[in-house]
């Protein structure tokens, strides 16, 4: 059974000719399910982790980005693939790496169902799919007992899993969400450039497990939620299986 989570910016009624269309494209394509729309009063984890109890086989997110990265923690354990219907293209990143149309015709992605098992970051005990990132100032990224880096300059250090094009990366940079490592990037505010030595060009710096510590301010992980440091990062066991379309960037 499909479980279809509407956003709640989608009560506005700008949006219901458009939820229409794609309910109608639904019907059309075999794979009604239930609707659960969010809203103040409901919590993300509970209704998701609900609706998997009574035997949900897909959940899939009809909203944005920000729809997408809170289901994440609620489903990452439970190898429940997941489904992205994108309402608008702003703040669609996710869907558009993941190779999947906007509205209605994201429809016929899921009827295809070509699943890819994808990495999660892993920050302390909380889940991200595309990035961290955190204040270069102030931090040190400790990834053996005998081996740190810290920035020199004002910057700011990004961890990535999937690229949604939060920075800027070389062009001899990819991001592969599936090949258990997470790349660290570190920028430095004046120049916008980034830092390499002449033996990590290709890569900025990969790793599969590493330590953040900055006494004063947290980790974002995907844009969203902060969490305090020290944080343990690392590539979780649990991996996330996604329906994607044909023209992913991976």
């Amino acid at each position: 059974m499909h479980v279809y989570i509407y956003d709640s910016y989608l009560n506005q009624p700008k949006y219901q000719k458009t939820l229409s269309r794609i309910e109608t494209r639904i019907t059309d394509l075999g794979l009604n399910g239930k609707i659960s729309r969010l809203g103040l009063m409901k919590n993300v984890n509970e209704v998701v982790q609900s609706e998997i109890r009574r035997g949900a086989k897909t959940i899939v997110v009809v909203g944005n980005d920000d729809t997408v990265q809170q289901v994440i923690n609620s489903i990452a354990r439970t190898g429940v693939p997941l489904g992205i219907i994108p309402i608008d293209k702003k703040n669609n990143l996710i869907a558009e790496r993941l190779g999947i149309p906007c509205q209605d015709d994201a429809c016929d992605i899921l009827s295809a169902r070509r699943i890819e098992q994808l990495d999660l970051g892993l920050a302390n005990d909380q889940f991200f799919l595309t990035h961290a990132a955190i204040t270069g100032e102030g931090t040190r990224i400790e990834v053996k007992e005998n081996y740190s880096i810290e920035l020199k300059e004002p910057g700011e250090i990004y961890v990535f899993n999937l690229d949604v094009g939060s920075v800027s990366l070389p062009p001899n940079v990819f991001i592969n969400p599936s090949d258990g490592l997470l790349q660290v990037a570190l920028i430095t505010k004046h120049s916008k450039k980034f830092l390499f030595s002449e033996n990590t060009v290709e890569s900025i710096f990969a790793f599969d497990k590493f330590r953040l510590v900055n006494q004063k301010k947290p980790i974002l992980l995907d844009g969203l939620f902060p969490v305090s440091s020290p944080v343990e990062i690392s590539i979780s066991r649990n991996s996330l299986k996604v329906i994607v379309g044909k023209n992913r960037s991976f």
